[in-house]
């Protein structure tokens, strides 16, 4: 079976509110083709999602609940880790190579990146070095491709790919990167992530007052990548994990599970760490998601008269709610907790930001127990000159520039939005005309572009 050259690109947190006047290539674009609603999924946050599209199943059969959770097995909450074996359901580009010997996937960006069966990938990862510094980098596969991308393109811009300097850089060396594996490789079906909506929608959510240039910047990198393919003769599907919507309360369930004497920290130089698996219960917040789990089966009845009186919480999944949402993996809370409509969940649980630990002011995605978007701002740019300075002297430094201050966050996902006009779009040129698409169609959509 010969295959046909597919091109998918996620556009994330594009919804059918944004395309319009600040997006002129993607509305002309979408007008000569299908534009479709998906479905939102719980939860609606971008590991999951992803998942969910190149597997063709729910989080309850492919495990991945959220971009983290706590790992029972050795007691550590985990965060935006890469392997791709963590994903438990077999991926579009594996059933394709069983079909066509000649296929191959280029893999660019999109999660769970490393040690999989793609043919070329490359996914950010920093350097850690010992001395403390982080230096920005990716990986990729093969090893040589890192290289030769970055002798071509320069150093991958991670500190503009998240961060208080997160900019469209970020999504233009991606699509240059994708363009140049292309010409190298020619790759059957090509994945590409394009992040840089979801800094500009959770800093201020879908407001077109403040983010309209942000708009017009991811519009000119999808039509530089979309000429390029439609001349490779490609097809081309353009697409999005979710929509952003606004907020203004943030939910510190954790603070909340403290005052009852349900959260254990310890502390360490003055400062306070969350002891997780010695409380009795915690939450793992993952923007409108949270997964609480229970370690103590005693107080069972308590944390769930807690949440059930928590401001902030629209809806609290049990065993019989998660069955419903497709959440009902070993790795998923005992509880999942959703946000309502202006609400998002935090992972504070100090009282006193004297104690908050040394993390909590940096950005430090693996470490801290649960997503913070507030890494997004900055507390003080003459203190950001002022490491920056210490960084050119040679002198050490931490970047704690970050602040504790969660009202500052305008836009969050991962419930599923009220209006269609918030949720994740679909567009191409598609064998069925739908409205709305589930997220599980994905999967057998892009295999229908590949070989019809």
């Amino acid at each position: 079976m010969s295959m046909h050259k597919t091109v998918v690109i996620d556009i994330v947190g594009l919804s059918a509110r944004l395309i319009g006047e600040h997006t002129p290539f993607i509305r002309d674009w979408a007008a000569k083709r299908q534009l479709s609603a998906i479905r939102p999924m719980l939860p609606a946050v971008t590991t999951a999602v992803q998942s969910t599209y190149v597997t063709g199943k729910w989080p309850s059969t492919h495990g991945v609940v959220g971009n983290g959770w706590y790992d029972r097995s050795d007691c550590e909450i985990k965060f935006w880790k890469q392997a791709n074996t963590l994903v438990q359901a077999e991926k579009i580009w594996e059933k394709a190579k069983r079909e066509d010997p000649s296929f191959t996937c280029s893999k660019m960006f999109w999660w769970y990146n490393m040690y999989s069966t793609a043919d070329y990938s490359v996914t950010p990862r920093p350097q850690y070095r010992a001395d403390g510094l982080k230096i920005p980098d990716c990986y990729a596969h093969p090893s040589q491709l890192r290289d030769r991308l970055q002798k071509e393109l320069g150093q991958f811009p991670l500190f503009h790919f998240w961060g208080p300097a997160a900019d469209i850089r970020s999504s233009r060396w991606i699509a240059e990167a994708s363009m140049k594996v292309d010409t190298w490789h020619d790759p059957t079906l090509t994945l590409i992530y394009l992040p840089h909506l979801d800094y500009c929608l959770q800093k201020y959510g879908p407001d077109l007052s403040r983010v309209a240039g942000e708009l017009r910047e991811i519009d000119e990198v999808v039509a530089d990548l979309v000429r390029f393919y439609e001349k490779k003769d490609a097809r081309i599907l353009l697409l999005s994990e979710y929509g952003i919507t606004s907020v203004n309360h943030p939910v510190h369930l954790n603070r909340i599970f403290r005052k009852h004497g349900l959260i254990s920290v310890r502390e360490e130089n003055g400062l306070e760490l969350l002891d997780a698996a010695a409380c009795k219960a915690f939450a793992v917040a993952d923007h409108q998601i949270a997964h609480v789990y229970i370690n103590d089966p005693s107080c069972e009845k308590e944390v769930r008269n807690i949440l059930e009186s928590t401001p902030g919480i629209g809806q609290l999944l049990d065993a019989e709610g998660k069955r419903q949402h497709h959440l009902d993996h070993h790795r998923s809370g005992d509880y999942v907790a959703v946000a309502d409509e202006k609400s998002w969940f935090t992972y504070y649980y100090w009282q006193d930001d004297r104690k908050a630990p040394d993390y909590a002011r940096v950005v430090d995605i693996h470490r801290k127990p649960g997503y913070d978007p507030v890494e997004m701002f900055m507390s003080s740019k003459l203190r950001a000159a002022y490491k920056l300075l210490r960084k050119k002297l040679g002198l050490r430094y931490v970047m704690d520039v970050i602040p504790l201050d969660a009202t500052l966050v305008r836009g969050s996902h991962g419930r599923v939005a009220a209006s269609s006009a918030d949720h994740p779009v679909l567009i191409g040129t598609l064998a069925e005309d739908k409205a709305v698409y589930s997220p599980v169609d994905i999967r057998e959509l892009i295999w229908q572009q590949l070989v019809s």
